[in-house]
């Protein structure tokens, strides 16, 4: 049976928390006071009718006639009274009518088995011990109420300090690494909020060290073989014309490549890529780009638009997408372009579920049956460039025919020489006639 976990706010949880707590103690408190009172009061109701029975006892012995309401033998004497006259002490006796008002006996035996007694209804009892009652409810309800507001002010103070460390955490993991966990939450009040940022930051900046160092590596290495490999690729030129020699020559050159490609993924993790902006038709430029890289794909220019962005990065992209759609898909490749978004298609088995809950990953190729063969920088290398010109590639598969999908999102706004964007918003520019 599958169970559907029920979230709820630390704010709520506090909140509920503490005022089960002031329930609990207003009730407890409530009780003690409660019987605390009501004893009391009976105590001394069973006080003054002792002193009663004292007054009506010296009456009587001086005149032998029951005064102030006593009587003598009285028939309706409770039989636990009774028991504790046969003791031979003065006693007394509450017992309460169906109206909860306490009547207080006093009773004393005289020898021949006589028993001077008297009974008084105390009503004031009563009425004092339901205002009481009231007082305490009142009070009770008070009590919840302030501990649920306290509750809500403390878990909201908490809350809010986790929303913030959570939303510089976030974009932490979007690649802003100069944001501080520590620094967004701020406060007064130290907490475990507190250790818990300073773990956060910490975490980060061992990331930061290690994902740098391994590009530094990685672009030293990558480096390193860009001469000797300019160099095999130009003594392969120099062999003589054969079999052997193409594949010589082609392995060389696939090297080439790879080199080039570390060079610039490790370029593009750097984040000092700047875009070199110009303003142009995307329809026609995505088509003669197209039409050159490969001619046997088909783009279609739903709506043309002028945008402000690098060509030379949005060329990388496209050849990039359409060189892993004719790598890893199927033909009929297709391109479309609609306003600023770019759509580029084939007809294969579409995108392996890790890059689609992922996106691109370096020397990770997927799926035997779409990335058999190649590094996976290419899709890299194009979500780097497009982060460069501060759009955004996206990935995903048909649903109907099969095949993948990568959609380009170019902004509306290109980004400045620091990687920022404009705070005016700018109207786009009309189709120009050329």
């Amino acid at each position: 049976m599958r169970r559907f976990p029920l979230r709820t706010g630390i704010r709520w949880k506090i909140s509920v928390a503490i005022a089960a707590v002031s329930a609990l103690i207003a009730v407890a408190l409530s009780l003690v006071v409660h019987n605390s009172a009501r004893v009391s009061m009976l105590d001394n109701a069973r006080d003054l009718q002792l002193e009663r029975l004292q007054f009506a006892q010296r009456l009587y012995e001086s005149s032998r006639d029951p005064k102030v309401g006593s009587k003598l033998n009285d028939p309706d004497l409770p039989a636990e009274l009774r028991a504790k006259l046969a003791l031979g002490r003065r006693a007394t006796f509450v017992q309460e009518d169906v109206d909860g008002v306490p009547e207080v006996w006093a009773a004393m035996p005289y020898p021949g088995d006589d028993i001077l007694s008297l009974h008084t209804r105390f009503p004031n009892n009563a009425a004092v011990v339901a205002d009481l009652d009231r007082s305490l409810v009142i009070a009770s309800v008070a009590v919840v109420l302030g501990g649920t507001v306290l509750g809500i002010l403390i878990g909201g103070s908490i809350s809010r300090r986790l929303r913030k460390a959570a939303a510089a955490a976030t974009d932490v993991a979007q690649g802003n690494t100069q944001v501080r966990v520590l620094d967004a939450i701020g406060g007064v009040v130290r907490d475990e909020t507190d250790d818990l940022a300073h773990a956060v930051d910490a975490l980060t900046d061992a990331l930061q060290e290690r994902v740098e160092a391994e590009r530094r590596v990685t672009a030293d290495i990558a480096h390193e073989l860009r001469t000797p490999v300019t160099g095999l690729l130009t003594a392969a030129e120099l062999l003589p014309p054969s079999r052997p020699t193409e594949l010589v020559r082609d392995r060389a050159q696939a090297l080439r490549t790879l080199v080039e490609d570390v060079l610039e993924v490790a370029r593009l993790d750097s984040a000092a890529e700047r875009a070199e902006l110009q303003e142009l038709p995307l329809g026609e430029f995505v088509s003669r780009r197209v039409a050159s890289l490969y001619p046997e794909a088909v783009v279609n220019v739903i709506h043309d638009s002028y945008v402000n962005t690098d060509p030379r990065r949005l060329e990388r992209i496209i050849g990039n997408l359409l060189g892993n759609a004719a790598k890893h898909g199927k033909p009929p490749f297709e391109v479309a372009v609609e306003g600023r978004v770019v759509r580029v298609r084939d007809h294969g088995k579409g995108f392996p579920p890790d890059l689609l809950r992922e996106g691109p990953s370096r020397f990770r190729t997927g799926s035997s049956d779409r990335a058999g063969h190649g590094h996976g920088l290419g899709l890299t290398i194009a979500a780097g460039q497009a982060k460069v010109l501060g759009a955004r590639l996206t990935f995903r598969n048909a649903q109907h025919d099969g095949g993948a999908i990568a959609v380009l999102w170019l902004p509306e706004h290109a980004p400045t020489a620091t990687g920022s964007f404009p705070i005016v918003h700018l109207a786009d520019l009309p189709p120009r006639k050329r």
